[in-house]
C-alpha cells in the first residue's frame, strides 16, 4: 500500500510540474505585460522551479552526486521561500502599503539569509530530512525557520484569497482566487505535516504529505490558466466559424472573387497554419461573405425571391426559413453570375439583409452555410424555371 502511494505521489509530482510549467509558459507574455498578474506569474514560476528540483530524477541530475546534493536541497528550499514571498506580495499588492511591502522584502531577505547561515553552521549531515521528534538535518532551527515562513505566508494567502474571492464580481477572478487559495491551503497542510513530524515524530504523517505538493501544483496551474479561458473560448469560436463558413465563402468567392483579400486555401491550412490570427480570419470570412451576398443580390429578381419563399414553406417551419431562403437565392444567383447572365431588373435583395451586429451576423451566416449545403437548397437551384429566372 505504501509503495502504491509513493508511486502515485511521484507520478502526480511529474504531472503537476508539467502543468505548472505549461501554465507559466502560456501566460508569460500577457502576465509580464500586466503588473497585476506579474506577481502571480512569478509565484507560480518559482513554485514550478522548486518542484522541478524536488523531482528525484532532476535532483540527481543537477546534483551529480557528492556534496552538491546538499546544495541542491538548499537551493530548492530557498526558491520555495522566494515563491512563498511572491505569493504574499501578490495577495497584498492591492491592499498593503508600500512600506509594508518593503517590510515583506526585508523579512524575506532575513529568512533567506538565516537559512543559508543555519545550513553553513550545521554539523555534517546526510540530507535535508526530518528524522523524528527533535531530530532533523541540517538542524531543527533550520527546519523551524523554513516551516514557519511557509506556514505564515500560506495562512495570509488563504485568508486574503478567500476574502477577496467572495467579493469579486467577475466569476473568472473569483475562480482564480479560490483555486489559488485552495492550492495554497494544500501547501500549508504539507508544511503543517512537516511541523507535526518535527515536533512529535509521528510517522503516519509522511504518506499523507507525499501527494500534497502535486495537488498544490495542479491547483495553482489551474488558477494561473483561469484568465486564459475567455481567450480559449474566443479562439474556439473563431476556429469553428472559419471551418463552418469556409465552404459557403469559397463558393461565393468563386462567383465574386473581388471581395476576397486572399486566395482560397484548404480549411485545414486556415485552422492549423493561418495567414492571419484566427480572430481576424474569422472576421474577414464573415465580412467577405456578406459582401459577396450584396453583390449577388443583383442577380435575384422578384419572381425568384417569391419562388424561394414558396420552396422554403414546403420544407421548413416559419422560424427557420430566413436562412434557408437566402441559401436558395444564393445558389440561384451564383449560378446566374457564373453563367454570365446580366443582373435582374429590378433587382431584389435576398432575405437576411437586415442590419445585425457581428455576433448575430456570424450566427446567421453559419445558418445560411448549413442550409446552403442541404439537398433542398440544391434542388431549388437545379429547377429548370429557376435556372432561367434571372435574365
Amino acid at each position: 500500500m505504501r509503495t502504491d502511494t509513493a508511486a502515485f505521489a511521484a507520478w502526480l509530482s511529474v504531472v503537476s510540474t508539467v502543468a505548472l510549467w505549461s501554465a507559466v509558459l502560456l501566460r508569460a507574455s500577457s502576465a509580464l505585460r500586466s503588473p497585476n498578474q506579474r506577481g502571480l506569474w512569478l509565484a507560480v514560476a518559482t513554485a514550478a522551479t522548486a518542484m522541478t528540483l524536488h523531482l528525484p530524477a532532476v535532483h540527481r541530475r543537477v546534483a551529480c552526486g557528492g556534496d552538491h546534493v546538499y546544495d541542491v536541497a538548499l537551493a530548492k528550499n530557498l526558491i520555495g521561500v522566494v515563491s512563498a514571498a511572491a505569493v504574499l506580495h501578490f495577495v497584498t499588492m492591492a491592499t498593503a502599503s508600500r512600506r509594508l511591502r518593503y517590510g515583506l522584502h526585508a523579512v524575506t531577505a532575513v529568512v533567506l539569509g538565516s537559512l543559508v547561515l543555519l545550513h553553513a553552521v550545521a554539523p555534517a549531515h546526510e540530507a535535508h530530512t526530518i528524522r523524528g521528534a527533535g531530530a532533523a538535518a541540517p538542524s531543527v532551527p533550520y527546519w523551524l525557520v523554513l516551516i514557519g515562513a511557509h506556514l505564515l505566508t500560506n495562512a495570509v494567502c488563504v485568508a486574503v484569497c478567500w476574502r477577496y474571492g467572495a467579493r469579486a464580481e467577475s466569476p473568472l477572478l473569483r475562480s482564480a482566487l479560490w483555486l489559488f487559495g485552495l492550492g495554497t491551503a494544500v501547501a500549508g497542510l504539507y508544511w503543517a505535516g512537516h511541523l507535526v513530524r518535527l515536533l512529535s515524530g509521528a510517522t503516519w504523517v509522511s504518506p499523507l504529505l507525499a501527494p500534497a505538493m502535486g495537488v498544490h501544483g495542479l491547483l495553482r496551474a489551474a488558477a494561473l490558466l483561469v484568465p486564459a479561458i475567455p481567450a480559449v473560448r474566443r479562439a474556439g469560436t473563431d476556429i469553428a466559424t472559419i471551418w463552418r463558413l469556409t465552404p459557403l465563402w469559397r463558393e461565393l468567392v468563386e462567383a465574386v472573387p473581388t471581395v476576397a483579400l486572399s486566395r482560397p486555401r484548404a480549411r485545414s491550412l486556415d485552422v492549423l497554419w493561418p495567414l492571419a490570427p484566427w480572430r481576424l480570419l474569422a472576421y474577414r470570412r464573415v465580412i467577405e461573405t456578406r459582401d459577396a451576398i450584396l453583390v449577388l443580390h443583383g442577380h435575384v429578381d422578384p419572381g425568384t425571391a417569391e419562388a424561394a419563399r414558396a420552396h422554403a414553406a414546403g420544407h421548413l417551419p416559419e422560424s427557420g426559413r430566413e436562412a434557408f431562403v437566402l441559401a436558395c437565392l444564393l445558389r440561384a444567383a451564383r449560378a446566374a453570375r457564373l453563367a454570365g447572365r446580366s443582373e435582374a431588373s429590378p433587382p431584389r435583395e435576398p432575405s437576411g439583409g437586415a442590419p445585425r451586429d457581428l455576433p448575430d451576423e456570424r450566427r446567421f451566416l453559419l445558418q445560411v452555410a448549413e442550409a446552403y449545403r442541404s439537398p433542398a437548397a440544391a434542388r431549388f437551384a437545379r429547377t429548370p424555371d429557376r435556372a432561367a429566372a434571372s435574365p
